[in-house]
């Protein structure tokens, strides 16, 4: 009979979500986890019996390994096993070690510092600790401060820094992780300053700002940041008509329910929260399409009060049937297209659809059917008013005509009667 020993390291979380941990052999800590005789008789500690499985299938194939579920820090420790198998005493000892990450404060408000933690039980000098958000490496990798079993960073945190958080300790080539989420409070729409937010004149647009549920706002409010031109709306009396008293405490979104093109800026919403002034900005984008008529032809131009995010300008050609069913004929790419008078692509409707790198952003739709109709109506006006300056200068002349013949005879008349008059004197 001979003896063969030796000792590995496991690694495991605290995270609820992964803290099952297979550990090899039928161990034994302190007092026995689980002991089969060989007789076939099963013991097995009362602390352990609801958690510790083993897999009783995998014991012809010399697998003893036992799974502890719920792992706790009073299971950290060193585990020995031993196996008599075939006059042949085989020993291994096993380190469960466990990983947790923990925030203090645990939920943060924006623009305050929290202090991340990732806590290895019992601790082991020499390991590497990199920390990643959201499954993507956070930088830059601080540099942590070493306190007992646990390493720490203190970090100003803002809603970006919300997600996952991933602590990852490598020792001698073994990696070992746990992760916990990290809750910031603040404003969560729009997620971060300067966004755009897309709208075309005369359509309604809603400008969010939501801050987090649960979190108490005072004295919230909107301005327009250096207006272009002055803005004749009170940004106040804009909320939401359909929130209720209760969604008002954390949804301070306006919504404007006609857009002009002089709405077009930058606009901060803004509130006290926890003695934290919490700000938002975002841009306000207006689409519209501007007409220019030439001779024989018209030429519509895609405008927007900010196209720096623009990449692609897309024409788009819609007529109806009789139904009311849509029919998309020709495409174009450009900021402006052509429309040569009399021609199909001069009835029904041109939309321009305009796109950026991740995407369709926004699309305005211009009537030429109705601006059309609009032009004979004008036309049809001028013909009108022709012919009644027309017909009213010709009654004038016959009017004067008449007068001057009524004149004349008038004088004729005198003529007479003085004539007789002057006879009977003499």
């Amino acid at each position: 009979m001979w003896k063969f020993t030796r000792c590995e390291e496991i690694l495991t979380s605290s995270n609820p979500l992964n803290n099952n941990k297979l550990l090899p052999h039928s161990l034994m800590k302190d007092f026995t986890i689980w002991r089969k005789e060989r007789n076939g008789l099963e013991y097995r500690g009362s602390r352990w019996s609801q958690r510790v499985q083993c897999p009783h299938p995998q014991l012809e194939s010399g697998t003893f390994s036992i799974q502890i579920n719920s792992v706790t820090e009073e299971d950290v420790g060193l585990y020995s096993c031993k196996v008599d198998l075939r006059n042949q005493v085989i020993e291994k000892q096993v380190m469960l070690r466990l990983i947790k990450v923990s925030f203090s404060p645990p939920a943060p408000l924006s623009g305050t510092n929290t202090q991340l933690s990732c806590a290895l039980k019992p601790w082991r000098h020499g390991v590497s600790v990199e920390w990643m958000l959201n499954n993507n490496p956070y930088l830059p990798q601080a540099k942590t401060g070493l306190h007992g079993d646990k390493v720490s960073r203190v970090l100003r945190v803002t809603e970006k820094e919300s997600g996952t958080w991933t602590c990852v300790m490598t020792y001698k080539g073994e990696k070992g992780q746990a992760s916990a989420a990290l809750d910031v409070k603040g404003i969560i729409q729009p997620p971060k300053d300067n966004a755009k937010v897309y709208a075309t004149v005369g359509s309604p647009v809603t400008l969010p700002c939501v801050f987090s549920s649960g979190l108490r706002t005072l004295s919230a409010g909107w301005e327009k940041i250096n207006p272009v031109s002055p803005s004749t709306r009170d940004l106040q009396l804009l909320s939401l008509a359909s929130s209720s008293p209760d969604r008002l405490r954390w949804d301070r979104s306006i919504r404007i329910n006609e857009v002009t093109y002089e709405d077009e800026g930058k606009y901060r919403c803004s509130g006290n929260a926890e003695q934290q002034r919490l700000t938002r900005t975002l841009q306000l984008v207006v689409a519209k399409i501007v007409r220019l008529k030439q001779k024989y032809s018209t030429t519509l131009t895609c405008q927007l009060s900010d196209a720096s995010e623009v990449t692609k300008y897309e024409w788009a050609h819609v007529t109806y049937d009789e139904n009311g069913t849509a029919i998309v004929g020709s495409i174009q790419n450009g900021k402006d297209i052509i429309i040569t008078d009399g021609s199909e692509e001069s009835w029904g409707e041109w939309t321009c659809s305009f796109y950026g790198q991740d995407g369709l952003l926004g699309n305005v739709t211009y009537n030429t059917h109705l601006m059309s109709g609009l032009s004979g109506q004008k036309s049809s006006s001028a013909s009108n008013n022709t012919a009644t300056v027309f017909g009213l200068s010709f009654l004038l002349i016959v009017l004067l005509l008449i007068v001057a013949q009524m004149y004349k005879n008038r004088q004729r008349v005198k003529i007479t009667k003085f004539v007789i008059l002057k006879k009977r004197i003499e």
